[in-house]
């Protein structure tokens, strides 16, 4: 069986969690059997072999006419370029890991139309959310429900509007975007009055590619109950939560360890360098905390720079905190067993991440944020420590001045971490659920 997967971007391209998933779980499933090709948009057309592993990039639309291209069905420049792809490959499952212009309601189409079946797991918020975060207002968890008004209001707000306003802009009737588009209006101003559009196009794209595909992957609870809400079948949702594709973990990782002094800690953070990893909240909450030490291994992206800008600010001159560069996924694990600790400061519900398996892998605790997965994952007092997202900064310095203080702490943690879930695990449930569709007499309704 061949499946052809396609995430938001790939390697050796910077990666960030979903692309981190992606490489395990083809190399994986790659063990029990199956063949796997990767596909993902690009600025241009591309083919080559990533660690093994064939990778064909389609290129995308160079410019876009109008914003209303970011919220609807697709790119047809790059649906085009995904089916010659699909034409050339033959995949008999195709497995989509994003939802953007570029990884499209037009592409899940063009698998469709050829009688391919269509997996889509939900990553990340951007999936459904208009904001991006799932956070009403920037702090409140929302249910994710997709409400038209409910939604703009959110979205006007993350642009920077009042509440009062965004309210006011809402009422404004989705036909008056449309003209506004007809008319060639772009800038702030414009798109701000489009929102009540532009915000139903996107709710639409979204149920049109729930609709399209044939199985839709949830990470966690919280995505499972998210895609229920919004009218998705059960029996169309499949909960597969993450794993890791080794966890070299050693169970007697806790006991052989010997804690530092009792008021010192050693931090580590790594993720994508983006305000709604909360990078700037632990700086801000180790400012004055010159006996931790935080490492931040941060992955630039596209669109990151002015945000790695502004957490070099904030570090400036403190020798205790320092910025270094992203590091391989196979050196994480050893890498997070010289820590004490990890933080997670999520600003947004996570599907994962990944990171926090790796923690555990590595036989360290987890301070997160209490939201989406790492709350799944974290169970307070147990192996590791939760932190209420809209807190204080005081709030998160408390909590990592507990482990500063407690060094017994931090060995029941370390004791209560269990052996993670392993991406072996994760590919046995994808290749019985990729068979399921593939065969003939399979209901893919």
């Amino acid at each position: 069986m061949k499946v052809l997967h396609v995430p938001f971007c790939f390697y050796p391209d910077p990666a960030g969690g979903t692309e981190v998933y992606v490489k395990s779980l083809c190399d994986a499933l790659r063990l029990l059997g199956l063949e796997v090709v990767v596909a993902a948009p690009a600025e241009q057309n591309a083919f080559y072999s990533y660690e093994n592993i064939l990778v064909r990039r389609y290129a995308i639309a160079s410019q876009i006419d109008d914003v209303s291209a970011i919220y609807g069905l697709g790119d047809a420049e790059a649906a085009a370029n995904f089916a010659h792809i699909l034409d050339d490959e033959k995949p008999d499952i195709v497995h989509l890991h994003a939802l953007t212009r570029g990884v499209s309601v037009l592409v899940a189409r063009e698998a469709k139309r050829r009688g391919i079946p269509v997996v889509l797991t939900y990553h990340t918020p951007t999936v459904s959310c208009p904001r991006g975060t799932l956070l009403r207002w920037g702090s409140e968890v929302c249910d994710g429900h997709l409400l038209p008004g409910r939604c703009t209001r959110c979205k006007l707000n993350d642009l920077g509007l009042s509440r009062a306003v965004s309210a006011a802009i809402s009422l404004v009737p989705p036909s008056v975007g449309k003209q506004l588009g007809r008319w060639g209006k772009s800038g702030s101003l414009w798109t701000g009055l489009r929102m009540p559009e532009l915000v139903r196009l996107r709710q639409n794209t979204f149920f049109a590619m729930a609709e399209e595909a044939d199985r839709i992957v949830a990470l966690c609870e919280w995505t499972r109950a998210l895609l229920t809400l919004n009218g998705v079948s059960k029996e169309k949702v499949t909960l597969c939560r993450h794993g890791l594709l080794s966890t070299l973990y050693s169970e007697s990782a806790a006991s052989e360890f010997v804690s530092p002094n009792k008021g010192q800690l050693r931090l580590a953070f790594l993720g994508r360098v983006d305000s709604s990893k909360g990078i700037h909240v632990i700086l801000e909450a180790l400012s004055n905390q010159r006996a931790i030490t935080l490492d931040v291994y941060g992955t630039l992206q596209a669109g990151g720079e002015a945000y790695q800008r502004k957490l070099l600010e904030l570090i400036g001159s403190r020798s205790h905190i320092r910025f270094l560069p992203p590091i391989a996924n196979v050196q994480v694990i050893p890498l997070l067993r010289e820590y004490d600790a990890l933080v997670v400061p999520s600003q947004v519900l996570e599907t994962g991440p990944l990171v926090v398996l790796e923690a555990f892998a590595a036989g360290i605790p987890v301070i997160g944020s209490n939201l989406g997965g790492i709350a799944e994952l974290v169970q307070q007092e147990v192996n590791g420590l939760l932190v209420e997202p809209a807190s204080s900064i005081s709030a998160w310095q408390n909590t990592i001045q507990r482990l500063v203080d407690d060094a017994d702490l931090r060995t029941r943690l370390r004791q209560g971490i269990e052996p993670p879930r392993t991406m072996a695990t994760v590919a046995d449930e994808m290749r019985q659920l990729y068979t399921s569709m593939h065969q003939p007499s399979a209901n893919h309704a």
